[in-house]
């Protein structure tokens, strides 16, 4: 790790992640030469995206991981968000020479199976038997199963039917995130409710929409490798989405640092509030339909 990245004020995970992502997922330091991965799960209090790197066996087509938090005496929260929520994504470093996200389904090992490739993975990396005595714990080990297109079947089908059925919850997410902002413009339904009371409650519902998209898009992203392998001929159309995606996830980050000053005590500021909603959103419905037009006669939805 750079004496830059040290001094940057990102956070020990932040700092490897951004090393791995830069080096096709390599890392010095403690985790030099050690096979790793970066999971992105969902926060199963706030929705919110989490982003961890972990120690990664591979096992056939499967990725085994380990919930050992380096030892303490609790399991990580990523473990508790994929019990809530499985689908996982997972990013790795390719003989492309770049990291790239794949969708996986993510399934906790028991019993026999579980001992045996925990005490594998102890034989190979001694560290983990270390972090076993000092949690004092069953450390979980974890199966990402990647998605996989190579037959269409009813659970493909299925894929398109969930991506219409979440492009169908942001819409409706958004139009209620319009009204609530249009309802403090103009003073309707507001009550006896404080000014503050209605700044936060409208905060936190933009702070959903923001955390479901950007949780629809990182999963999506997922996806798109396993499309690009069973359909080459929309690589094209999928670079396009992939493209959006990143315009959209910066207009995201500049409008959560808005949310995050909070204070939209006067129409000016919630005016200000709808003009930025409105950029970060300008487009989206576009990148909708192109999204279903191009993906789900693939999936023959």
């Amino acid at each position: 790790m750079s004496e830059e990245q040290a001094g940057s004020g990102l956070s020990w995970n932040e700092r490897v992640i951004q090393e791995f992502r830069a080096n096709n997922g390599r890392v010095g330091g403690m985790f030099e030469g050690a096979p790793m991965v970066v999971l992105t799960t969902m926060g199963r209090k706030t929705g919110k995206p989490h982003v961890n790197p972990a120690i990664y066996y591979k096992d056939g087509d499967r990725y085994l991981v380990f919930a050992s938090n380096a030892g303490r005496g609790k399991n990580p929260d990523w473990y508790y968000n994929l019990l809530d929520s499985p689908q996982v994504t997972m990013e790795i470093g390719t003989d492309e020479g770049s990291v790239r996200p794949y969708a996986t389904r993510a399934q906790v090992l028991e019993g026999e199976e579980r001992d045996r490739y925990w005490e594998l993975q102890c034989s190979l990396d001694p560290a983990f038997r270390e972090y076993e005595e000092k949690a004092g714990r069953v450390i979980p080990v974890v199966a990402l199963h990647p998605l996989d297109l190579g037959v269409i079947t009813e659970r493909s089908r299925m894929i398109g039917t969930q991506l219409l059925k979440h492009h169908a919850d942001l819409r409706a997410e958004l139009a209620r995130v319009r009204a609530a902002v249009d309802e403090m413009l103009t003073g309707s339904g507001t009550g006896p409710r404080p000014m503050a009371d209605l700044s936060e409650q409208l905060r936190k519902r933009c702070l959903t929409y923001c955390y479901g998209l950007q949780m629809h898009h990182i999963r999506e992203d997922g996806s798109f490798s396993a499309f690009e392998k069973r359909f080459p001929h929309l690589v094209p159309a999928i670079t396009r989405l992939r493209e959006e995606h990143k315009v959209v996830e910066a207009a995201l980050a500049e409008f959560e640092e808005l949310l995050d000053k909070g204070g939209f005590q006067n129409p000016e500021d919630v005016a200000r509030l709808r003009a930025e909603l409105d950029r970060v959103v300008d487009g989206l419905e576009d990148h909708f339909r192109y999204e279903e037009e191009t993906l789900l006669p693939a999936l023959e939805v």
